[in-house]
C-alpha cells in the first residue's frame, strides 16, 4: 500500500516546537508541559537556532499557545467531572493530550479532525514511537473542501445527542467569514451542556504597536506558506457571531485573562500576545 502520509503544515509544527521550547527557555513552573510534539516532529539538530524559534522575540507567541492549551484543557477537565464524555478538536494539528494525560483522555473519547495526509502521518508516527493509537482516541481524516466535517465525525462514533467539548485554536484567521459562521452554527446545535473553546484573531489596529511588529512576521510566514490569515474580528464582533449562530451563553476570555490566570508573579516576566483572544461558548 502506498504510504500518503504528508508532513504537517509548518503552522502546526511550530506550535508543537513551541511548546517544547517553553519547558526550554522559560522559567520553572511551566504552565502547560508537552514534549512529545517535539517527539512527534524530531526536528534537525540546531531547531533552536531557526528564526521562528528564537527565545526572546517568540515570547508572546509562546506564550499565547501554552496559554490557551493549558486554558481548553482546564475547561476540559472541569467538564469530565461534570459528566461530558466527548472532547472534539477541529483542526487537531499535533494536539498530545491523549498521549500526555491519560487520567483524562481515558474519562473520554477524544475526536481528532485533521487533514487525510498529516492525520495519516501522525498515526504513522505515534506507532514508531510506541504510543500507538489509544483506544479512545478517534483519528477523523477530513479534507475539508470536500468533505462534510460532520458526516465524519458522526460516522467515527460521535453521539450528537450527548454533551461535548469542541476545541478550535489556531485555525478561525485561516478560514472566510462565512465558513466560521456555518463552523459556529453547526456547533451551536451539539447537545445541551456543550462547550466550545475558539480562538480568534484581534485585527491589527486593536494591538499594540510593539506587537504589530510581531504580527507582520507571522503574517508574512502564513502567506509565505500558503495560509494567509483572512479573518479577523473585534471581541464585540466574535461575541455577537456566536449569537448570531445560535449559541445563548457567550463569553471573552481575554489575553489580559489569560495572563492573571496563568502568567502572574512568574520570574520571566512571560505574557500572552495581545494578538489572539477566545471565544467560550455553551449549549
Amino acid at each position: 500500500m502506498s504510504d500518503t502520509s504528508i508532513a504537517p503544515e509548518n503552522t502546526a509544527e511550530r506550535v508543537a516546537l513551541w511548546r517544547a521550547l517553553h519547558m526550554l527557555v522559560d522559567s520553572a513552573p511551566p504552565v502547560f508541559s508537552d514534549d512529545v510534539g517535539l517527539r512527534l516532529v524530531a526536528p534537525e539538530e540546531g531547531w533552536r537556532d531557526r528564526p521562528d524559534m528564537d527565545a526572546r522575540t517568540t515570547a508572546p507567541m509562546r506564550a499565547g499557545i501554552v496559554g490557551r492549551a493549558r486554558f481548553i484543557e482546564d475547561v476540559l477537565a472541569a467538564e469530565i467531572e461534570r459528566g461530558v464524555r466527548q472532547y472534539v478538536l477541529l483542526g487537531a494539528g499535533l494536539d498530545t493530550l491523549a498521549q500526555r494525560r491519560p487520567e483524562l483522555a481515558e474519562r473520554v473519547t477524544v475526536f481528532e479532525i485533521d487533514q487525510p495526509g498529516p492525520q495519516e502521518w501522525k498515526r504513522r508516527r505515534l506507532v514508531e514511537l510506541g504510543y500507538g493509537v489509544a483506544a479512545g482516541l478517534r483519528l477523523v481524516p477530513v479534507d475539508f473542501e470536500l468533505d462534510s466535517w460532520w458526516g465524519r465525525l458522526t460516522a467515527a462514533g460521535f453521539d450528537p445527542d450527548r454533551p461535548a467539548v469542541v476545541a478550535s485554536t489556531g485555525v478561525s484567521m485561516y478560514l472566510t467569514a462565512e465558513t466560521n459562521l456555518a463552523t459556529l452554527r453547526q456547533l451551536s446545535k451539539l447537545a445541551a451542556g456543550s462547550t466550545v473553546a475558539m480562538t480568534f484573531m484581534l485585527p491589527s489596529e486593536l494591538v499594540g504597536s510593539e506587537e504589530q511588529r510581531l504580527r507582520q512576521f507571522a503574517e508574512q510566514g502564513a502567506r509565505a506558506s500558503g495560509t494567509p490569515f483572512i479573518s479577523f474580528y473585534s471581541p464585540d464582533e466574535m461575541l455577537a457571531l456566536a449569537r448570531q449562530a445560535g449559541f445563548g451563553t457567550v463569553e471573552h476570555i481575554s489575553s489580559t485573562a489569560m495572563t492573571d490566570r496563568y502568567f502572574a508573579n512568574r520570574a520571566d516576566g512571560l505574557r500572552p500576545a495581545e494578538s489572539e483572544q477566545m471565544l467560550l461558548a455553551k449549549t
